[in-house]
């Protein structure tokens, strides 16, 4: 398939896919180049991206991601990234509960703030 294809079913446009091929995010198995030299992307691909936009969504960065795919990074490595993004959503979800627990103290009138509701 074409990259304007690929545009279409994952929703994003072609100057990010062409920026992930430049920062390797994408595995060349994923992308062959036809007589033209036009890309040809392997269907697989649509779930592959879809999966990158998850990560990009919980805040992996860009480096993080092009060490993910590698194949020259060990295991050991990529799980360490993934331990430690798990840890900062555990963090972030429970700096959340927190201030969840706090504005509805604040809705029923049991915490001192400025402001009543």
């Amino acid at each position: 398939m074409k990259i304007n294809d690929v545009s279409k079913l994952t929703g994003l446009p072609i100057s990010t896919l062409r920026f992930y091929e430049r920062k390797n995010l994408i595995p060349e198995n994923f992308v062959k180049r036809d007589e033209n030299n036009y890309r040809i992307y392997a269907e697989e691909i649509v779930d592959f991206l879809n999966d990158v936009k998850t990560l990009l969504s919980v805040n992996f960065s860009i480096e993080e991601l092009s060490l993910l795919v590698s194949q020259q990074q060990s295991y050991e490595l990529k799980k360490k990234i993934f331990e430690l993004k798990i840890k900062e959503i555990d963090d972030i979800q429970n700096q959340l509960s927190k201030s969840k627990k706090f504005l509805n103290a604040i809705l029923e009138g049991k915490a001192s703030f400025q402001t009543k509701c």
